[in-house]
């Protein structure tokens, strides 16, 4: 290991402290948020070490000096120390150089400092000389430095750490940049995380096969709230799609939900994103492919993580006494003595690319940045979700055709009848949940492939597959409305075989409101027109997205489409998530120049609201699991009378007619009775006893017809009608509230989590906020700070 290697490292660890320690106190609020949201989504963490190391190395202008092929440097708090795999190469003679070193930790400057090269260890790097170095080593950090006191903890766990260090080498006195690095900071937390990924997985694939088994029954409530489990997945994920400046806490979060709309993170050994390069390549594309490392280094500079960093920022004058100072407490074998080897420069750079504001490499808030943080090319986009679609559909072809084997054995073999028809009406129904879920991505990619110039044949299958799409869930949506037409919208909930088949669009609404499918359909293709189309403007975009979920709740407030008051409740909850998160997303507008510290506690805010959203949906998929009707079964069981008791009340039915027989016969009829109204109570108490023993149907029977006190068409006496509405009191009208309650509960919940959190918030601010100032009164000047010449002479001398 070279002492020059060891400086780099070093002088990077100092520079990261001095930057963290300058958080706002405000920043220390964060960390809650971040516990709050692993807690939220049941995701169990791990002990992790304290560390913090750069993520990702990009040159900010063309290298002329310096090229680097590796940069790996990581500070680990536990020990003090760092370590540190570092290979570059100087390959230009006879240049005196400046190093500046700038940070940016959320938009603020802590470290602007330039250190003259002709200055220190005896001048041995003026001129700058030609050398190749490489270096692997950790390195304990003298306490001296007292590093860890000036790094506060929250350094260490804040989910995406937004911080930037740029190095800049300008020839001395002409200016000229001779090189410029930036390397992000990251301290290993972020809020993707690989286990929720497979948590929500999980319960989708247990919620699917629970909504399939329930499925048998159309008017099952399981199968309508697994769409919306999926609806939200796709409608988190999707909320990272718009040209909007995102905290990189909250981009990272939606990643979690990336597979709902058909993107998958590959590894770099896979052969499935080369494969669609070389396809696009072949087919005359023309768009950059995904980076093996960190898509973070070609985001847009004015963007998070970066926060307007460049090279342009203008650069502090050479700090001679500084240098002094950082040097100061390590051996002097560490700062002199340097044996300078000349050797052949490296024309190699490696995998560090160039990213300045003009490169075509650059990656642009929305869709881009997005997709190539999963390391998918932006002119892969389509062709992945295209591929994941095609992989599902012939997973559920594969699984159709197994059952239609069986299907076909059972008729055979123990003659079934109609079980086939039954079936087929079946995977209709499934069908169209499946096109339902693949309506939204298919829709989006396929539009913003429109919009690049890349692929003929990308194109080309974009406008097959969506037109395929829209004939396959335009075809159902047709079919309904002409059967209404000609039947009446009464004749689609009492055909069987519209039930079954094609049941999923409508069935949940009452009615008068079935044609509601069709409003949240042509909202769904709104919103992929303004994702894909509208990508020039991150402010109409969210404007209108605001616009459109403000016009779907005032729908579900005004219509209120569903058969129960539950499912117009969780419907209309939905909407209000949808409409406030879009609402707070305004402040990400990046022409409205929010500071990156409000933008980041917005986004955890983001986090915290989706969060409790997916586990009231989770709990509402519980709910309607079946653990309803097990209590419903339960309490009647326990209310039901005994086989005894059904005996002795069978005996009366039966010792009553009898008796009623006997008196009002005809033949036996008392003379006083007119022989008419004998024959009229003697027909009607033998029809009373065919009802009661089950011989012939309510419906049939001549009760209906007659004068006597009817509340509802199906019970012909008052008593009846009072018997019907008291059970559904006890039982259907029970159990909704019961539902309606927990929904509102996790609105309760979730409102006062948030005022909460504003309060807990502002307290600990003000705590540490004054617990600093007293340790800032305390603490002995910091070497390297703005102090007069007179005080660090002073400094130097003791």
């Amino acid at each position: 290991m070279t002492p020059r290697a060891q400086l780099l490292t070093i002088i990077f660890v100092i520079v990261a402290a001095e930057s963290v320690a300058c958080l706002p106190p405000f920043m220390f609020s964060l960390a809650r948020l971040r516990t709050f949201y692993f807690l939220s989504l049941l995701s169990f963490s791990y002990a992790r070490e304290a560390s913090l190391f750069t993520s990702s190395v990009t040159y900010c202008e063309p290298p002329e000096s310096l090229l680097i092929q590796q940069f790996d440097i990581a500070y680990f708090a536990k020990n003090e120390s760092i370590s540190f795999n570092i290979s570059a190469a100087s390959v230009q003679a006879n240049v005196n150089v400046t190093a500046n070193l700038l940070v940016n930790v959320y938009g603020i400057h802590p470290v602007n400092v330039t250190l003259d090269l002709c200055d220190i260890f005896g001048g041995a790097l003026c001129p700058l000389p030609m050398y190749n170095f490489t270096g692997t080593d950790s390195i304990s950090l003298p306490k001296s430095l007292g590093v860890q006191d000036k790094i506060p903890s929250i350094a260490f766990t804040i989910p995406d750490l937004e911080g930037v260090a740029q190095l800049v080498l300008a020839e001395v006195g002409t200016g000229k940049v001779k090189a410029c690095v930036q390397a992000t900071l990251s301290n290993g937390w972020s809020t993707h995380q690989t286990p929720v990924e497979w948590v929500t997985g999980g319960i989708t694939l247990g919620a699917l096969l629970v909504s399939i088994w329930q499925s048998l029954s159309p008017d099952a409530i399981l199968p309508f709230r697994f769409l919306d489990m999926l609806f939200l997945y796709q409608t988190i994920a999707s909320t990272s799609l718009l040209s909007l400046n995102y905290p990189s806490a909250y981009r990272a979060f939606t990643l979690n939900f990336a597979w709902a709309i058909g993107l998958f993170s590959t590894s770099p050994t896979s052969t499935f994103q080369p494969s669609i390069d070389r396809m696009r390549y072949l087919t005359g594309g023309n768009l950059a492919n995904a980076t093996s490392a960190s898509a973070v280094g070609l985001v847009n500079r004015k963007l998070s993580p970066y926060n307007l960093i460049d090279s342009t920022v203008p650069v502090s004058a050479p700090l001679k006494r500084r240098t002094a100072d950082f040097l100061a407490p390590w051996p002097n074998s560490m700062s002199s003595g340097f044996a300078i080897r000349s050797a052949q420069a490296s024309a190699t750079q490696g995998t560090v690319q160039t990213v300045t504001q003009s490169s075509s490499n650059i990656l642009q808030a929305g869709i881009p940045i997005y997709v190539n943080t999963l390391h998918i090319a932006t002119g892969n986009a389509f062709i992945t979700v295209f591929l994941c679609s095609l992989i599902l559909l012939a997973c559920a072809l594969a699984v159709f055709i197994l059952a239609s084997v069986a299907i076909l054995v059972l008729e055979r073999v123990w003659h079934y009848r109609h079980l086939k028809r039954a079936y087929l009406l079946f995977a209709q129904a499934w069908a169209i949940r499946l096109l339902l879920f693949l309506y939204f991505p298919i829709t989006v990619f396929s539009f913003y492939q429109w919009t690049l110039n890349d692929s003929w044949l990308s194109l080309l299958v974009s406008i097959l597959a969506f037109l395929t799409l829209l004939v396959a869930v335009s075809y159902p949506a047709f079919f309904i409305l002409r059967f209404r037409y000609r039947q009446g919208a009464d004749a689609l909930y009492k055909d069987k075989d519209q039930l079954v088949s094609k049941g999923p669009l409508y069935l949940q609404y009452r009615i008068p409101r079935f044609y509601f499918f069709i409003l949240l359909l042509v909202a769904t293709f709104l919103k992929a027109i303004l994702i894909a189309f509208a990508k020039s403007s991150g402010e109409a975009q969210i404007i209108l997205m605001v616009i459109f979920e403000g016009s779907i709740l005032v729908s579900y407030l005004i219509l209120r489409p569903h058969k129960t008051r539950s499912g117009n409740l969780f419907s209309t909850f939905l909407a209000i998530i949808r409409l406030v998160c879009n609402g707070l997303m305004i402040a990400f507008v990046e022409r409205f120049n929010v500071a990156p510290i409000p933008r980041t506690v917005i986004g955890l805010v983001l986090v915290a609201i989706f969060s409790l959203t997916v586990l009231v949906t989770y709990t509402n998929l519980v709910i309607n699991s079946g653990i309803g009707q097990l209590r419903k079964w339960r309490h009647f069981s326990a209310s039901a009378p005994s086989s005894a008791n059904v005996s002795i009340v069978e005996k009366g039915v039966v010792k009553k007619d009898y008796e009623l027989v006997r008196i009002y016969h005809p033949d036996k009829a008392d003379p006083l009775i007119p022989p008419e109204d004998a024959h009229a109570r003697f027909q009607s108490i033998t029809a009373a006893y065919d009802v009661l023993q089950g011989k012939v149907p309510l419906k049939d029977s001549p009760f209906l017809s007659t004068s006597s006190p009817v509340r509802d068409g199906s019970y012909p006496t008052t008593a009846a009608w009072r018997a019907r509405s008291r059970r559904n009191e006890l039982y259907a009208g029970k159990d909704e509230r019961w539902k309606d309650r927990l929904i509102i509960f996790g609105l309760v919940v979730t409102v006062a989590a948030l005022v909460a959190q504003v309060f807990l918030t502002r307290r600990q601010v003000l705590s540490e906020a004054a617990a600093r100032t007293r340790y800032s009164r305390k603490r002995p000047p910091i070497s390297g700070t703005s102090l007069d010449a007179e005080n660090t002479d002073r400094s130097l001398g003791e």
